[in-house]
């Protein structure tokens, strides 16, 4: 009982909100039209405030870089082992799409607030660091998994707009000028000054302004999420989202979580942001991205909703699991 306790609370106070979002899209209390402008705002604003948040206050000394690398390592190796699975896919537009559920997963949205849940406070900086050398990690790979298949039609990679679109990102963004405050104020602190003070004072305007609008971003993206889901029954489309949802919420958590722990990555904050990097559903952007790339939308769009929907319960079984083990 005290395992299962735990459980329902580390993921109910992600999924409620997702639940209250799809209710009020459901009984027309918010519209189409307000969904589309707050994931704007969400996307573009508070989420890039809350990375910066999590960052420019942090502790770098004490980040574990070796598991930050495992990370990092761990979504490239994703990313080619769905290049492998994608390989028996004869639609070239599909491809990309669901090399994505291969190695992408929604860190910024569920990933970040999950692994705070799950890990406490110790969890915060940690997560956000790990979110500086995920988030952009992801978007190259997305950008490179919806234009490799192109390709071979002869269509001709843009690194341009490619690098165009890494750097102009909200999310990164966020994360690297979070990063460029936090070493500032590292080397002005070591030359004497006391910048953190400042910096970690809620009672002070600038960093209590920060702090309340990034507190806006996750009940905020939660509900947009949730209003957001149109379930359709797409016959047309069972195999790829079996084989999406497998990999997403099955295959990959059980793989890199299993290698993490046999690697000594099981401590309560690590297994907290492993849960959060390799168990949470594919990106919302990824629809989007799909679509502006000239890839399958509404395959993009499916996988987004099932694997959204499916990870209630997958997380809910990994977390218990873990739970059980005693890693939690």
């Amino acid at each position: 009982m005290e395992h299962l306790q735990f459980t329902l609370n580390a993921i109910l106070p992600i999924l409620l909100p997702v639940f209250l979002g799809y209710f009020l899209k459901r009984i027309g209390f918010v519209s189409k039209n307000f969904l589309n402008e707050c994931n704007k705002i969400v996307f573009g604003v508070f989420i890039p405030i809350l990375l910066f948040s999590n960052l420019y206050q942090a502790n770098l000394k004490s980040i574990d870089w070796a598991f930050v690398g495992f990370s990092a390592a761990a979504i490239l190796a994703l990313f080619f082992i769905g290049m492998v699975v994608v390989m028996f896919i004869p639609d070239k537009k599909q491809k990309g799409v669901m090399l994505q559920a291969a190695f992408r997963s929604n860190y910024a949205i569920i990933g970040i607030p999950l692994a705070m849940s799950l890990g406490g406070d110790s969890a915060k900086a940690a997560a956000s660091i790990v979110a500086a050398a995920t988030v952009p990690l992801f978007n190259i790979l997305a950008v490179i998994a919806l234009t490799i298949y192109d390709k071979e039609e002869g269509n001709a990679i843009d690194i341009k707009k490619i690098l165009k679109k890494i750097a102009t990102n909200p999310l990164i963004i966020g994360v690297f000028s979070g990063l460029l405050v936090c070493f500032i104020s590292m080397g002005i602190n070591e030359m004497g000054g006391n910048v953190s003070a400042f910096l970690n004072n809620d009672a002070t305007f600038i960093p209590k302004t920060i702090s309340s609008i990034a507190n806006l971003a996750t009940p905020l993206a939660l509900i947009v999420l949730g209003g957001k889901f149109e379930f359709k029954a797409v016959k047309a489309l069972w195999k790829q989202l079996t084989i999406s949802c497998s990999l997403r919420l099955v295959i990959t958590p059980a793989v890199f979580l299993t290698v993490a722990y046999f690697l000594g990555f099981d401590s309560v904050t690590e297994f907290a942001i492993l849960i959060a990097l390799f168990a949470t559903p594919i990106a919302v952007s990824s629809a989007p991205m799909a679509a502006q790339m000239g890839q399958d939308e509404e395959l993009a769009g499916q996988i987004v909703v099932w694997t959204s929907a499916l990870s209630a319960i997958s997380l809910f079984i990994i977390i218990l699991i873990c739970s059980g083990i005693g890693i939690f």
